[in-house]
């Protein structure tokens, strides 16, 4: 069994501020920093710092992807999967507070230049039973849950950006399911941001094969799985970052899972290196090594 992650690859330009700016306002900055990113690649480092092999199939631009590409590699992930074109590489401008919460707007890049034969080739690589990983910073998502499906894949899915084009997707081919509170409530079709006791029942109704995992930042994480909740508290941490939290806990929770780990196991590893990752700057270069949670799990 192997897994695949067919995802984003950004370069993260982030900039420190005293609190996220707002309508109206121009704030000096207190620093720049740029990272290789993407929920795709932060997953895929997740997963390969936890002692996965995983493979990850994206486009970057030829002109200033290739050292997204190597940031892959050399930590050892498969990149044989990866195309470049000719647009830029997609981008995500970040504010971090100074409480560590952040901002977030995205520029798509070759991301959203991925075909439906892009996909087709890589799919042919995988067998039934297979994993597949999935989050919402591509093009063609849709089609690549659908055919998925028809191949007896593994579906991990993580629907952020949350779009209105989520909810047409074959989400009944999908095994497993993260989402945050804001993110849950789209899919429950329950406005705003309710809490935790309002999602869960709409949840377990709409997926009943399939296990949804809800993060609630310093609440925990739940696990909904075939009419079963598992809880998880969040591990204690001073916040500097939070950028890659929420892929870091995906990488690690599937790590386990491929590793023949229970639920429960799984969650309790994702939340320790999740609290790692929160309390240092960046996004992949946040993400702990399976070494270091060795106290914490």
């Amino acid at each position: 069994m192997k897994i695949t992650n067919f995802g984003s690859l950004n370069i993260d330009y982030v900039y420190g501020v005293d609190h996220i700016v707002r309508e109206g306002e121009t704030l000096e900055t207190t620093g720049r920093s740029f990272f290789p990113g993407g929920k795709g690649l932060n997953q895929s480092i997740a997963l390969a710092r936890a002692g996965a092999r995983v493979s990850h199939a994206g486009r970057v631009g030829l002109a200033d992807g290739q050292f997204l590409i190597d940031y892959l590699k050399q930590s050892g992930v498969d990149v044989s999967h990866i195309l470049t074109g000719g647009g830029a590489t997609g981008h995500a401008v970040i504010q971090v507070d100074s409480k560590g919460q952040n901002s977030i707007f995205l520029y798509g890049g070759e991301n959203h230049s991925i075909t439906r034969e892009d996909i087709d080739a890589v799919l042919s690589t995988l067998e039934p039973g297979d994993f597949l990983l999935l989050q919402n910073e591509i093009s063609e998502v849709g089609y690549l849950i659908r055919r998925a499906g028809e191949l007896g894949l593994k579906t991990a899915f993580n629907p952020a950006p949350f779009t209105d084009a989520v909810l047409g997707y074959a989400l009944e081919n999908v095994s497993y399911i993260f989402v945050n509170r804001i993110e849950a409530a789209a899919l429950a079709g329950i406005p705003g941001e309710p809490d935790a006791g309002r999602i869960l029942p709409r949840l377990e109704a709409a997926f009943p094969d399939a296990a949804v995992v809800l993060t609630l930042g310093s609440g925990g994480s739940i696990l909904l799985e075939r009419g079963e909740r598992i809880y998880q508290d969040a591990v204690p941490a001073d916040a500097l970052d939070t950028t890659g939290a929420g892929d870091t806990f995906v990488g690690y929770f599937l790590s386990g899972i491929l590793r023949g780990e229970s639920s429960a196991q799984a969650l309790k590893l994702a939340a320790a290196a999740a609290g790692v990752a929160v309390s240092r700057l960046g996004a992949a270069p946040a993400i702990p090594f399976l070494d270091e949670l060795r106290e914490l799990v």
